[in-house]
């Protein structure tokens, strides 16, 4: 596992490059950053048994999402619309933002 930062954050509209999933888009939910790994809406679905419980009184097979690793999936940039890779720039001000390398708007 590394410690790497990701290129991607949560609330990120992302694109998937690789795997079974391949071309889907979705929404990041959650990002595991010392496993770089993320959790992208509507993609990776996997089926689990759940036991029933009091919160869950029936139980059965529920469908979520799982993790996949973060280079599977690319940055989707509002402005051009496409999956375009991430760079970072530090402003004069001081703070640092990520742009994107297609078209060189600011992303955050």
């Amino acid at each position: 596992m590394s410690k790497s930062k990701l290129h991607v954050k949560k609330g990120d509209k992302v694109k998937v490059i690789a795997g079974k999933d391949k071309g889907k888009e979705g929404e990041i939910l959650k990002s595991f950053p010392k496993a770089s790994r993320v959790i992208v809406k509507g993609v990776n679905i996997i089926k689990k048994h759940v036991r029933p419980t009091q919160d869950n009184p029936q139980g059965g097979i529920v469908e979520k999402e799982a993790p996949i690793h973060s280079s599977n999936v690319m940055l989707v940039c509002e402005k051009c619309g496409d999956a375009s890779r991430a760079g970072k720039k530090v402003l004069d001000s001081g703070e640092k933002v990520r742009f994107c390398k297609s078209c060189g708007e600011d992303i955050d």
